[in-house]
């Protein structure tokens, strides 16, 4: 594990989707424990500010983390005035799918542990694919998320131990989340951050986020367990 705090140099990788490349930063701190995938929501992509801040303290915590862009430069501009393929979870988590393939063949990551770390509308992807690799997934954290998109089916099928985060004023979404929560059968917790609204803009907020997921994932990538934690406060 990387105990220096130094966070190695990040280097920009292609990861082949269908008939078309997506751009990622793959960081790998020396001896990783395993690898997260960030798995960006509506209207954000790999150079999201707070998903870089999350993205640093994991690597300070000894874990590989992957931030790609979902959607192709056309799309992003289609997107942007359409909005049609943020909320196109079938797409997002084609996508995760194909860049989780993608890293588990890589010489440097192909024996460690694969996490999601959802945001937005990507928690719902990242629910998706989780249900379908089952094993081949180690732990799953949401920000802010809508895991409910992902449907009833897709979270109780989720074998990997699940972390829910939201904001203490995010209404509405803390209901979804914790309806996701009930449908989810695997290792759960929902973690709500006092004073956060839905972009954790709140000052300490976002750095609460950072270290609820450096501490589940640290826990759950090496190894699955079992067992639900309750409704917790941060």
């Amino acid at each position: 594990m990387n105990i220096s705090g130094q966070v190695p140099a990040a280097r920009e990788v292609r990861i082949p989707c269908g008939d078309t490349w997506l751009y990622g930063d793959l960081t790998v701190p020396t001896d990783a424990i395993g690898v997260v995938l960030f798995v960006h929501g509506s209207g954000s992509g790999r150079h999201s500010a707070r998903n870089r801040l999350v993205a640093n303290r994991l690597q300070q915590a000894g874990i590989a983390t992957l931030l790609f862009d979902l959607l192709t430069a056309h799309e992003e501009q289609i997107d942007t005035h359409t909005r049609e393929h943020r909320f196109d979870i079938a797409l997002l988590t084609r996508r995760l799918q194909d860049a989780t393939t993608w890293a588990r063949a890589q010489p440097v990551l192909e024996r460690l542990p694969v996490g999601y770390f959802g945001a937005s509308t990507g928690s719902a992807a990242a629910i998706i694919a989780a249900a379908r690799l089952g094993r081949q997934i180690a732990a799953v954290v949401s920000r802010g998320g809508r895991p409910d998109l992902a449907g009833p089916v897709a979270l109780a099928a989720v074998t990997a131990p699940t972390l829910l985060i939201v904001g203490g004023t995010d209404h509405g979404v803390i209901e979804l989340n914790e309806d996701s929560l009930a449908n989810l059968s695997c290792e759960k917790r929902m973690a709500i951050v006092e004073g956060a609204t839905h972009l954790f803009e709140e000052k300490g907020t976002l750095e609460a986020v950072a270290e609820l997921a450096a501490s589940w994932f640290g826990t759950h990538l090496a190894h699955q367990e079992t067992g639900d934690a309750p409704v917790a406060r941060a």
